[in-house]
């Protein structure tokens, strides 16, 4: 069986390369909605490997909250991203400074 230190240190190393993501690539919106999406599968990993360290089911059941707010993040995103390269022909975030209402 897998230890738990493991699955800590491969959620670490996942929301730290999520993080690097986000903070060195400022220049694409889908590259940024990818990390995000990364983020929150790390934190998703560590829920579960605990509830199954501590046999208690309440991780997996936030997973499943997680996930869907995930989804729906991402259906929003996507929409709304389609929306601005339909006016803007670039979806650059550079490009996106000067939004207007």
């Amino acid at each position: 069986m897998i230890p738990l230190n493991h699955y800590l240190i491969l959620g670490a190393i996942l929301f730290a390369l999520s993080v690097v993501g986000i903070f060195l690539n400022r220049k694409n919106i889908v590259i940024i909605l990818m990390a995000i999406e990364l983020l929150l599968l790390a934190v998703n990993m560590n829920f579960v490997a605990f509830s199954h360290y501590l046999g208690d089911t309440a991780g997996q059941v936030f997973v499943f909250f997680i996930l869907t707010v995930a989804a729906a993040e991402a259906a929003i995103g996507l929409a709304i991203l389609i929306v601005v390269f339909r006016n803007r022909r670039s979806i650059n975030v550079e490009d996106l400074d000067t939004l207007k209402g």
